[in-house]
């Protein structure tokens, strides 16, 4: 894989072959990537996994004429064809006013900061012992009664950007990841579950017999799902299906869905969104952060992003384009991906832990759910109706009480925000992070 300066080299070296042939500016990434992974399954060894990928992304505008092209080919000749097609196929596009690259003024400047990113590659023996000894964990809890395999990865990635207006920038990254998928249960009465967890460090990762234990401790917990009434009544989420909420508020805030006029939050800029005390904040800066990065997709610095202030919706996250289209500053959060143009989301994120504990939280709840898996995509970003497929436990007297599946909760994202709050058990362990969230007044409907 190439390391970063000739990351930079290649990208420069696209960049300048663009304008040589005709266009009047462009920039160009590289995004390379290394991993392996071990996979046991029953105590034998199932696979090793090894894969290296290197991707150039260009895009050229000639006028307010532009085109995006990528390849995995990283010789100069291919790399010269490149441009040359990016460059052909921006002649014969349509004008587009908001085309062009960021504003020269707003790019970053400097030295990069450290994130502490980077840590060193776990040996493939020491891969395979972890899996193994996180499989036997899970395998050890009564009532698992088969095993779908247990893994450990490590891998690095190196991202480098250049722009032909004064950016040059890249860095790097690591990934160590362990995971686990048991059953429970035999015959039709089976329950599948899961754990996975990655962090940029190995020694951040709970130890492999951990991950184990609580994967099957899902499975275990599941058996023997009944269906419950339908009706109104309060639906508690657990964090790791609670994330998925702040995303589709990431999707409504994003400057495209804005200024296309496709988002429920199109009239909510500065206006109460949640209840008072919610904050959510947007840390691309955060040392060994899942999604931490010091410039975005188009060259721009990050820095730390009040999204909810106090429950107000603070405004949008913009890139070059929508900020134009909206007669506006982009906010540092454009993305790329290989030969794709740019698009707009968030890093790590936080919707800060509330004073209550969950136990607290579901004390007055007489009949309700507590949510830990969601089923299908039934969310309308432009209405903010909110329906999906879910499973999870009952909650009864204020008590976490059997498990439940095959029900649908539904309601809407606005009046779902409105009457979020969260609990105080916040942990700090994906790149979207919330506590046990609450939700009243939603709909349920079982069998």
């Amino acid at each position: 894989m190439l390391n970063q300066a000739e990351a930079l080299d290649r990208c420069n070296a696209l960049v300048k072959h663009a304008r040589s042939l005709g266009a009047d500016a462009a920039d160009a990434v590289f995004v390379g990537s290394q991993s392996e992974n071990v996979n046991v399954r029953l105590g034998n060894l199932e696979a090793v996994d090894r894969s290296e990928s290197e991707h150039f992304g260009l895009r050229v505008f000639i006028g307010q004429r532009s085109a995006t092209i990528g390849s995995s080919a990283i010789d100069s000749a291919s790399l010269d064809e490149l441009a040359s097609r990016a460059c052909a196929m921006a002649a014969i596009a349509p004008e587009d006013s908001s085309a062009g690259l960021a504003p020269e003024d707003m790019l970053m400047r400097g030295e990069l900061p450290d994130l502490d990113l980077v840590s060193d590659p776990t040996p493939t023996e020491m891969l395979r012992e972890t899996a193994l000894a996180i499989e036997d964990a899970a395998r050890a809890v009564g009532g698992i009664t088969n095993s779908e395999g247990a893994g450990a990865g490590t891998g690095r990635s190196t991202i480098a950007l250049v722009t032909s207006h004064g950016f040059a920038g890249a860095y790097r990254q690591s990934q160590h990841s362990r995971s686990a998928a048991v059953v429970a249960g035999t015959g039709n009465k089976m329950e599948r579950g899961s754990e996975w967890r990655v962090a940029r460090h190995s020694r951040l990762l709970p130890d492999g017999a951990a991950v184990g234990r609580r994967a099957a401790e899902r499975a275990v917990a599941r058996l023997n799902p009944e269906s419950m009434r339908s009706g109104p009544m309060p639906v508690v989420f657990d964090p790791l299906v609670g994330r998925s909420l702040i995303g589709h508020l990431i999707g409504a805030m994003a400057g495209p869905a804005i200024a296309r006029g496709a988002s429920f939050l199109q009239d909510h800029e500065g206006k109460p969104v949640f209840d008072t005390g919610i904050t959510i904040i947007d840390e691309p800066l955060r040392p060994q952060g899942l999604a931490s990065h010091p410039f975005d997709g188009e060259g721009l610095p990050t820095a730390p992003t009040t999204l909810i202030a106090d429950g107000v919706l603070t405004g949008w996250l913009l890139d070059a384009a929508s900020a134009r289209k909206l007669g506006r500053r982009p906010t540092g959060h454009a993305v790329r991906s290989g030969g794709a143009a740019p698009s707009v989301s968030t890093s790590n994120v936080v919707l800060q832990a509330g004073a209550e504990s969950v136990s607290d939280l579901i004390a007055d709840i007489a009949d309700g759910v507590y949510i830990t898996d969601l089923i299908g995509q039934g969310v309308n970003g432009v209405t903010g109706d909110y329906s999906r497929g879910a499973s999870g436990f009952r909650i009864v007297g204020g008590e976490i009480a059997g498990p439940v599946s095959g029900i649908t909760i539904a309601g809407n994202l606005l009046q779902m925000f409105a009457h979020l709050r969260p609990a105080n058990d916040l942990e700090m362990t994906h790149a979207v992070n919330v506590p046990t969230l609450r939700v009243d007044g939603m709909t349920v409907a079982g069998c």
